[in-house]
């Protein structure tokens, strides 16, 4: 799949936070290839103060490809300004065995100027579920 620059978090942030999950734990992508579209070579998340690369990134989704069943994210607030953006969602994680784990996140991050994301720094908290 060619990227285009409708697909950037640039051009959508809340529909990049609503596919991005989507497509790379349960796309037919690669999910490197995935990865790749949205995020520069040099992107690293820094979640609850641990800086993960794009290598301890991918190691996380191929172990969630095996336990998750499926994803779902509600944006509550999504805002880009220039080369920054900001926000607010739930993820919800439905285990295979059943387990359901939401997860309330408040991100922020700058842009490379292809206007895919280059940094992110989150801080997350566990959140009962919600059903929406």
């Amino acid at each position: 799949m060619t990227r285009s620059s409708n697909d950037t978090p640039a051009r959508d942030l809340a529909a990049y936070l609503q596919r991005y999950p989507q497509e790379v734990a349960f796309g037919e992508a690669d999910p490197a290839d995935v990865f790749d579209r949205y995020h520069t070579p040099d992107f690293v998340l820094t979640s609850d103060g641990l800086p993960l690369d794009r290598e301890r990134l991918l190691a996380h989704v191929r172990s969630g490809r095996k336990r998750a069943a499926e994803v779902s994210v509600s944006v509550r607030d999504a805002l880009v300004a220039g080369d920054r953006v900001a926000a607010h969602y739930v993820l919800t994680a439905v285990m295979r065995k059943g387990q359901v784990i939401s997860t309330e996140v408040f991100m922020f991050g700058t842009l490379g100027a292809d206007g895919r994301l280059q940094s992110a720094v989150q801080v997350t908290r566990p959140v009962q579920h919600e059903i929406s």
